[in-house]
């Protein structure tokens, strides 16, 4: 069977990455570039269209059924990528209308976590399922929600802010303006607040990362020190554990889906973080949800899923 293929875009605060993606899920070619080199928009646009022309030319120009775009507060409604703090020179830019007519083919834009999700669907461990849920954790906390085997999009383009539901009434202050969200307490960021604020209740510290400030600590390092028996690190991954775990009961409340994919760099600890996840969502799971819910890791490679998941867009 001949293969079609795609172009994915994954638009970050850092780095824009592009691929070139088989049908069959399978990345062939990718590039990138520094995002922040661009000091506006028309020299991103420019960057992106020369970048895609050489990914086609370098394999042979084969047809593609469309260009993905995932990108932070990217609106697949609009076609916009919309108000992102952490890209103020693409902030209201038309991407999908400008790339349209500079290459002459279909453009589809999302949001990361939608396009996550999608890539689940279309080449992970979705594909034979109608309603699931995908939970990305990073530097915050994405969801992309499919029912139906069609993403959940809300009237304005922008549902599915599982990371910003609310899980500690007046907890920790979180970067939306409120207190107490989902993802002040199992991002990467909170997993690292979480030891600290362990460690500073503690009369006295000397475990593996003793001399680790606040600042050097990252949820590998942690992890690696949960590994090797450090209890406060343990300790830190069991408290991130119960809130997943709670706030995916709380997910199935409202979706009932058939599973829930983890995704994203703190995932990578393993059992330290899943045991105690699963625990505490079988603990709070609504009785009539019990055995027909499971959580599992995203069945794409970390390396390409947002890759995969912009294609999806268009595959």
């Amino acid at each position: 069977m001949a293969h079609t293929f795609a172009i994915g875009i994954d638009i970050g605060g850092t780095n824009t990455d592009l691929g070139l993606v088989r049908s069959d899920g399978v990345c062939t070619t990718r590039a990138n570039f520094p995002t922040r080199d661009c000091s506006d928009s028309d020299v991103f646009i420019e960057r992106i269209c020369t970048t895609i022309g050489n990914l086609l030319n370098d394999n042979g120009n084969p047809e593609i059924e469309g260009v993905g775009i995932g990108a932070p507060n990217g609106n697949y409604l609009t076609g916009s990528i919309e108000e992102a703090s952490n890209l103020p020179a693409l902030s209201n830019l038309p991407i999908k209308s400008i790339l349209e007519k500079r290459l002459g083919t279909h453009v589809e834009v999302s949001n990361d976590a939608n396009a996550a999700a999608l890539g689940e669907m279309v080449y992970g461990g979705a594909k034979d399922l109608q309603d699931f849920v995908t939970i990305t954790l990073g530097t915050g906390v994405g969801s992309g929600i499919v029912i139906n085997r069609r993403l959940l999009l809300g009237v304005h383009g922008n549902a599915g802010e599982i990371g910003h539901s609310i899980l500690v009434p007046d907890g920790r202050p979180c970067s939306c303006g409120r207190h107490g969200c989902v993802e002040e307490y199992t991002s990467a960021r909170g997993i690292c607040k979480t030891f600290i604020e362990l460690r500073n209740a503690m009369d006295s510290y000397n475990g593996m990362l003793d001399g680790f400030s606040d600042e050097q600590l990252s949820p590998k390092l942690i992890a690696e020190a949960a590994q090797q028996g450090d209890a406060l690190s343990i300790e830190t991954f069991a408290k991130t554990g119960y809130y997943l775990g709670l706030a995916c009961a709380n997910v199935v409340s409202h979706l009932a889906p058939q599973k829930i994919f983890l995704m994203g760099g703190p995932t990578q600890a393993g059992a330290l973080l899943m045991n105690p996840t699963l625990q505490s969502f079988e603990d709070n799971l609504l009785s009539i949800y019990r055995g027909q819910v499971e959580i599992e890791l995203s069945h794409l490679k970390a390396n390409d899923a947002a890759i995969l998941g912009a294609a999806a867009l268009v595959s």
